[in-house]
């Protein structure tokens, strides 16, 4: 009883070790559970310069917190409208006559120094200009770049950041389903294409008085007007290859003097088509297999 009676104090200072060592891991556990969520949410391949919170307006929208009061903007007039109508044949014909136009449409990534008309260019971008957006907003700014240092640097901004998707960010499963289209993080293209157009998202507009205006849907918006765009380059005779160069957002705005509520959503290099181009043997779905009618 004696050598129980010493033994006591030790077994219990044990006891309470061992419990303070149970809570302390299932509060570690605990923390570990509630940042699974967020944690499992986080794409190595989403561009974090467009993870903001740009969709969200500022609640009141006030004078006080610096955005526009949709009241004091003006009441639009209507107006008619009567756009041509044409018979079925026709219809039939046009479509048919568009979707052969667009089905030679392909991602062109060997491109010829041959200049283009300045006019063109200027045209097939107020051509995306006419694409709808939330509450009419137009949340788009095209920026349009040909001067040979200029498109050097942006070469060279992009390059980097992509050596660097292809090594670490993108997985390899990505880079094994692009090793078939023979694309890496050499992008010859921006210095070789006549004009690169990099289109930026507003996501708010700013007014001359300084304040903020929502721009609802804003990159639904301005992917919208860059598929205008496409089918006014191919309209042309025009090539380009969609670029989205991951995380190049910020420097390239700076580059280009661009504001901080404009967001790079795409990069295209357009031009001629090299003599010597080539593309992927890509085949496209039937209409059966995109369509359903109900």
């Amino acid at each position: 009883m004696a050598l129980l009676s010493g033994l006591t104090p030790v077994l219990l200072a044990l006891l309470c070790l061992v419990v303070g060592f149970l809570l302390l891991r299932s509060r570690e556990t605990s923390r570990t559970t509630s940042r699974k969520p967020s944690e499992g949410k986080e794409k190595p391949w989403v561009d974090q310069d467009l993870q903001d919170d740009s969709e969200t307006t500022a609640a009141g929208g006030g004078e006080d917190d610096g955005w526009v009061d949709p009241a004091e903007e003006e009441d639009l007039a209507h107006v008619p409208y009567s756009p041509r109508r044409y018979s079925e044949e026709s219809m039939l014909q046009r479509s048919t006559d568009f979707y052969r136009l667009m089905n030679q449409r392909r991602s062109v990534r060997f491109l010829s120094p041959e200049p283009v008309p300045r006019d063109v260019i200027d045209r097939v971008v107020h051509t995306a200009g006419t694409a709808p957006s939330g509450a009419h907003t137009e949340p788009w700014t095209f920026v349009v770049v040909s001067d040979p240092e200029m498109k050097h640097r942006i070469r060279l901004i992009v390059e980097e950041e992509e050596e660097v998707n292809y090594r670490q960010r993108m997985g390899d499963k990505w880079v094994q389903d692009l090793a078939r289209l023979r694309t890496n993080w050499i992008k010859e293209y921006l210095d070789v294409a006549p004009y690169l157009i990099l289109i930026f998202k507003q996501t708010y507009g700013i007014l001359p008085n300084g304040k903020k205006k929502t721009h609802y849907y804003n990159e639904i918006s301005v992917s919208i007007s860059c598929g205008i765009l496409l089918a006014a380059l191919q309209n042309v005779g025009l090539v380009t290859v969609t670029s989205t160069p991951l995380n190049c957002g910020p420097q390239l705005r700076l580059l280009l003097n661009r504001p901080a509520n404009e967001k790079l959503l795409m990069l295209l290099p357009v031009g001629y088509p090299a003599a010597d181009a080539t593309v992927p043997d890509l085949k496209r779905k039937n209409v059966e297999d995109i369509m359903v009618h109900v």
